[in-house]
């Protein structure tokens, strides 16, 4: 008979999941339609999962920012319908910095093909770099030194 399963200990093949490593959003939200329409529902999303409400997020950046952000704004900015009414880069950094939503900084860098990591992760990132850049010297050389070898 098999041995009843402790509901305290996590299985590693079922309900572990790792780390995720780049901020990201998800595609619902990223794609489709143009970028006025997917920096809209980024926004929407970030009030949305925010644990603060919609006056609070305005209230803090008001006083990050020191001018007047109010929640009707706030709305105005999350809804693809306002065409006019669309977020300026400092009052985005304010809405990430006041929410702690990193995904949006992921949404930017995705555009142009990156992708944002914890700062945590950059020495780990330049090794993996630097292993490459060494393998590929290492090639170059075992490459030379056969062509030297063969010419003599």
């Amino acid at each position: 008979m098999p041995r009843p399963r402790d509901p305290n200990t996590l299985d590693m093949f079922i309900d572990w999941q790792p780390p995720q490593v780049a901020v990201t959003l998800p595609p619902e939200v990223t794609t489709g339609g143009n970028l006025a329409s997917q920096i809209a529902r980024a926004v929407s999303r970030a009030l949305k999962v925010s644990e603060l409400s919609r006056e609070q997020i305005a209230q803090a950046m008001t006083d990050y920012l020191g001018e007047e952000i109010s929640k009707n704004m706030l709305d105005a900015y999350a809804s693809e319908a306002r065409e006019c009414h669309r977020i300026t880069l400092e009052r985005f950094v304010a809405l990430i910095q006041v929410t702690d939503q990193h995904g949006l900084l992921g949404f930017v860098a995705e555009q142009f093909g990156l992708v944002v990591v914890p700062e945590r992760y950059s020495d780990l990132i330049e090794l993996h770099f630097i292993e490459e850049q060494e393998r590929a010297l290492a090639a170059r050389k075992s490459a030379k030194l056969a062509r030297w070898k063969a010419g003599r």
